[in-house]
């Protein structure tokens, strides 16, 4: 196991950078995940580590060693990429302990790594199949396996679990991360889901545009989000955000779209006025009197919730009812959100502004 220190490096392929200055510090055996929407950087900074692409400015140290010149073989990283990237032609046994036999290990010792990987992956049964005659999960297993079978320094993951179904999806997740509590091998994991995300990771990296958003645990992002793109990337239904101004004229308040008022706990210091972004996560709106009216557009229940999309002012919300309730569109309610769980943020930089 090592820790990973990535120092101010930036991507480019030809004059256009799309990687710019990222400083991400990863401790020896935490579980990572870089995470944003496609194009953000995430999968090509994975490569660079990997040494699978070439970095244009700054450094990348696993352990002691600078990597920057080190060849990906080299690096004693393993990597289990989105399509599995199996032989064919070759049993699962043989698969796992292919990198093994090129590196000319025993055939002893390659059968122990083996073997022990195939009891912790409950592969044990499907040694001597061959690919095709597994299933999709059992397939990401066999490539988890091979990951294993080396023993490596860090494990880096490129969107393992986007060729599964949903179902599938959630239990390779609980999978993942029951491996790593096991090992506690350093991993960085990359995707675009923050479903994953939030349920796996020590610590989320949230990547736009080539440059990191903000770094921090699952519910801190989630809690105190640094900015707009973080507020509404983190968390499902994303959070619902409102366009307004700061009033402090007697109470604390935001005053929205057509004159709508919203509470605020409090207000930043001089602030009466400023043009602000009010978010409130769909969950936390309660049903109450001295709420703010809305007229209901489309109900959504899931079982386990209900989601409900309604017009406040003009502006289209999303409120998430654990109770199940007799909406339907066109009835009138009351929303209150909590005022100690509002997030204010600045309309023009889009920076957190409320403490």
């Amino acid at each position: 196991m090592a820790s990973v220190l990535i120092s101010d490096v930036k991507k480019a392929f030809g004059a256009v950078y799309v990687i710019h200055g990222v400083d991400i510090d990863i401790g020896d055996g935490e579980f990572v995940v870089l995470v944003g929407p496609s194009g953000c950087g995430k999968s090509t900074l994975l490569r660079m580590i990997a040494g699978l692409e070439n970095i244009t400015v700054g450094e990348i140290r696993i352990g002691n060693r600078v990597v920057n010149h080190v060849p990906p073989k080299e690096r004693d990283i393993a990597m289990v990429f989105q399509n599995y990237a199996l032989y064919p032609h070759m049993t699962v046994a043989a698969n796992m302990g292919f990198s093994l036999k090129l590196r000319g290990a025993p055939k002893e010792e390659i059968d122990s790594r083996v073997r022990r990987a195939a009891e912790i992956l409950g592969l044990t049964p499907y040694l001597d199949r061959y690919p095709r005659q597994l299933s999709g999960g059992q397939r990401q297993r066999v490539a988890m396996g091979r990951a294993i079978v080396r023993d490596p320094q860090v494990f880096l993951f490129d969107e393992p679990l986007s060729n599964l179904d949903a179902k599938l999806r959630v239990a390779m997740r609980t999978e993942i991360k029951e491996l790593h509590q096991r090992l506690r091998t350093t991993t960085i994991y990359v995707t675009h889901d923050q479903i994953e995300a939030m349920t796996m990771a020590d610590k989320i990296v949230v990547m736009h545009d080539g440059i990191v958003e903000q770094i921090g645990a699952p519910l801190d992002l989630y809690d105190r989000p640094a900015n707009l793109f973080v507020a509404g990337f983190i968390g499902s239904p994303a959070m619902n955000f409102i366009k307004g101004r700061v009033t402090t004229d007697g109470a604390a308040a935001f005053e929205g779209p057509n004159g709508v008022r919203l509470p605020l706990a409090t207000a930043p210091a001089s602030s009466d006025g400023r043009p602000a972004v009010y978010g409130i996560r769909p969950e936390h709106f309660t049903i109450a009197d001295d709420g703010v009216e809305v007229e209901i557009v489309v109900v959504e229940p899931t079982g386990s919730e209900t989601q409900v999309f309604a017009s406040l002012g003009g502006e289209e919300i999303v409120a998430v009812f654990r109770e199940r309730h007799p909406f339907k569109p066109g009835d009138r309610i009351r929303l209150k959100p909590n005022p100690t769980l509002v997030h204010l943020f600045d309309e023009t930089t889009g920076k957190r502004l409320n403490a």
